[in-house]
């Protein structure tokens, strides 16, 4: 009486299942919204959506479908060449065919027996990638979610191995040693808000992270870096890991790791670098040599669902070696017993912080096998060039100015008002709300120096130079507008 609600062998529910992935995927390119976004706000958004989710009696799935048409609607289009916000990706087709296959398939990583063929798949995608990365051959790795999860595992490590090497002390196990209130992570004053987040999280707390200052360029200052590791030191501190940053989320900047590692290592500490922006410069033969050193590192994070245009979520942690992981490992008998180690069977789970995971790994395969490398290449490469584009375009504009030379797809920049007198702040933090809500671009806001800018975040390279020109027209004639509503007396759109 079930057969048709699983996708099974049965005619029934292969029918079933065919018929319904057909239903939604009409339904969502049929419903694709043709605007960055449609300008509803939480309130509206709330009275459109709501009802119950669950009934007395179920509804015909076509009916339902049909729901979700206003869900659809009211979605960012990612793919629209005014949506540069955000490193938020459109999905490329392959990975969403593959989605289609590994949540019908449902396998989950964590054992063997769960998972058989999609272990082989993923553990064959990590060794490429660390080979790619230059990391030795003892090297391995794990899916996670993202670069936030990569991050947290790559410092819980660093932790541990620290703590075992230093101390003698099994922090797995013990917890956390009684020097741990002396335990400091050093990381740009730019590195990714993650970096705190997980030094909250493993104990240490937030008053732990020493922030490194940053250059003109958005780089980790290598001497600086040396000052507070000697500072550290003098104080009877520990450095434990020193993150480095290779893409800010900001600008995109790329730290200079073989400074950062030499610097890290002769204090002892753990390199730990966050490329889940930046690491797919090393399927770019332009733009490779910008990531010298990450060979180096003892961890590194990657993200798949910004330049590499994965549907979320979708990342990676590489470790130098993979008897690193041993630091995490723990048994259960329904699940991974022992004795599978000693028969070669490999239960993912003894490397990841995670136990349920998606087989994610599938969808960055069939993507890497459709695109091949230079058709990835090219695809990062043009992001990058429509960054030089926009600045370029930004740099000549009277009433625009921008605040660096990009290195990445990022863009960062201030509206420049006509009258000096002006609220240049006010009207900059009010212009990406005012474009937002009536729903003619989505872009980023951010701070530099404490003061609003204004942010293009390119990740759609079928985004062309005359969009890119015309959003930077649209944003200065919105900062016009905000500017000539402030001086008449009109209140201006709501700040962000």
């Amino acid at each position: 009486m079930f057969d048709d609600r699983f996708l099974n062998p049965g005619v029934d529910g292969q029918w079933a299942y065919r018929n319904a992935i057909a239903r939604a995927a009409h339904v969502l390119a049929d419903s694709i919204p043709r605007a960055p976004y449609s300008g509803r706000g939480p309130a509206e958004l709330a009275d459109l959506l709501g009802g119950s989710p669950c009934g007395p009696e179920g509804v015909d799935l076509a009916a339902v479908l049909k729901e979700l048409r206003a869900v659809v609607e009211n979605s960012v289009a990612l793919w629209h060449p005014f949506t540069a916000a955000h490193l938020h990706c459109p999905p490329l087709i392959p990975a969403l065919a593959a989605e289609v296959v590994l949540t019908g398939l449902n396998q989950s990583m964590d054992s063997f027996d769960q998972a058989p063929a999609a272990t082989v798949v993923e553990q064959r995608l990590l060794r490429w990638l660390c080979d790619e990365a230059g990391l030795p051959p003892g090297a391995d790795g794990t899916m996670t979610p993202g670069g936030t999860v990569s991050n947290y595992t790559g410092l819980l490590l660093a932790r541990g191995a620290w703590c075992r090497e230093h101390l003698g002390w099994p922090a797995w196990e013990r917890g956390l040693p009684p020097e741990a209130p002396r335990f400091r992570v050093l990381c740009s004053e730019l590195a990714h808000f993650s970096v705190a987040k997980s030094a909250a999280q493993l104990g240490l707390g937030t008053g732990a992270v020493v922030p490194v200052a940053a250059d003109r360029d958005g780089r980790m200052c290598p001497r600086d870096l040396a000052r507070r590791l000697a500072r550290l030191r003098s104080e009877g501190l520990l450095p434990i890991a020193v993150v480095a940053t290779a893409g800010t989320t900001d600008f995109g900047s790329i730290d200079p790791l073989p400074a950062v590692v030499a610097a890290a290592r002769a204090a002892g500490a753990w390199v730990h670098v966050d490329a889940a922006y930046g690491g797919a410069l090393l399927f770019s033969g332009r733009h490779r040599d910008g990531l010298a050193g990450l060979d180096l590192a003892d961890s590194v994070a990657l993200d798949f669902h910004k330049l590499f245009w994965q549907p979320i979520s979708c990342g990676a942690l590489l470790v130098r070696d993979a008897a690193t992981f041993d630091l995490i490992k723990l048994n259960a008998d329904y699940l991974n017993p022992e004795e599978h180690e000693a028969l070669g069977v490999p239960d993912l789970v003894t490397r990841s912080v995670l136990t349920t995971r998606r087989f994610d790994a599938l969808k960055l395969w069939v993507s890497l096998r459709v695109l091949g490398r230079r058709g990835l290449a090219a695809m990062i490469d043009r992001t990058l060039e429509l960054a030089a584009v926009a600045h370029a375009a930004v740099a000549r504009h009277p009433r625009l100015e921008p605040a660096h030379d990009p290195r990445l797809g990022c863009v960062v920049f201030r509206y420049r008002p006509l009258d000096p007198g002006a609220d240049a702040d006010r009207v900059n933090a009010a212009i990406p709300r005012r474009l937002f809500d009536t729903g003619r671009a989505v872009i980023g806001h951010t701070r530099v120096g404490g003061r609003p800018c204004l942010k293009f975040t390119f990740l759609n390279p079928c985004t062309s130079p005359a969009d890119v020109e015309e959003l930077v027209d649209l944003v200065a004639a919105e900062g016009e507008e905000l500017e000539a509503e402030a001086a008449s007396g009109v209140p201006a759109a709501a700040a962000v």
